[in-house]
């Protein structure tokens, strides 16, 4: 199942549906927790091998990386990344926003000279994002669904857009596990609301497969 971005019509989100699928919610629940959970244990060796590589690097700098973003109806939280970027990476930003190379309120370099050696390669395979299983383990995001954004994004988002925020965030969703970096923050809008509208805890699996493929073979992250 592929999806053309220029086949996908604007979508509006039956905000009161979402909020009565009790089932399919406490379902999605118990699977985060517990995948998150048995993930977090089975990859820290993998955890391990990458903070040596990220410290070795860049001493002076920490392992990990934790962002405000915001969740389901703008409630910010804290997610957690691997470090991929040099130590002062938000302090550089304001100097290379006008080099940003996707449309909309979202910021995208291909080159961004913040990103490390290690990071180049963590972010290659998406292996910068697996912290945010403890994220998914606290409840404060699930391993589907719209990634989250930053505050100063959504404060550029058209209430259109701002649909997207009505599920929780995702570790990954449709947009990273098809198209990720290849089109523009529109049709990625339509792609996490064509989401929403289809969820279901099979569709659920179909993106988590698309994802696992993702990682076997890159699709264009940076």
């Amino acid at each position: 199942m592929e999806y053309n971005e220029r086949e996908i019509r604007p979508i509006t989100i039956n905000v009161e549906r979402q909020r009565h699928r009790y089932v399919y919610r406490s379902i999605k629940r118990l699977f985060d927790f517990v995948a998150s959970f048995v993930g977090l244990i089975v990859l820290s060796p993998l955890f391990l091998i990458v903070a040596i590589a990220i410290k070795v690097e860049d001493p002076k700098g920490s392992v990990f990386y934790s962002q405000t973003r915001l969740g389901k109806n703008e409630v910010p939280f804290k997610m957690f990344k691997f470090r991929s970027m040099v130590s002062n990476a938000d302090e550089l930003l304001e100097k290379l926003l006008k080099q940003n190379e996707v449309d909309g309120a979202m910021f995208k370099m291909h080159d961004d000279p913040r990103v490390t050696k290690t990071g180049r390669f963590i972010r290659k395979y998406s292996i910068d994002e697996l912290p945010q299983l403890l994220n998914v383990l606290i409840g404060q995001m699930s391993l589907v669904g719209p990634r989250p954004p930053l505050p100063r994004e959504v404060a550029e988002y058209s209430a259109y857009d701002k649909q997207r925020l009505s599920v929780k965030p995702g570790c990954t969703g449709l947009w990273q596990a098809t198209v990720r970096n290849s089109v523009g923050f529109d049709e990625m809008v339509k792609l996490d609301l064509l989401y929403i509208s289809k969820s279901s805890v099979a569709f659920d699996v179909y993106v988590l497969f698309k994802t696992v493929m993702v990682f076997i073979r890159p699709n264009g992250a940076y």
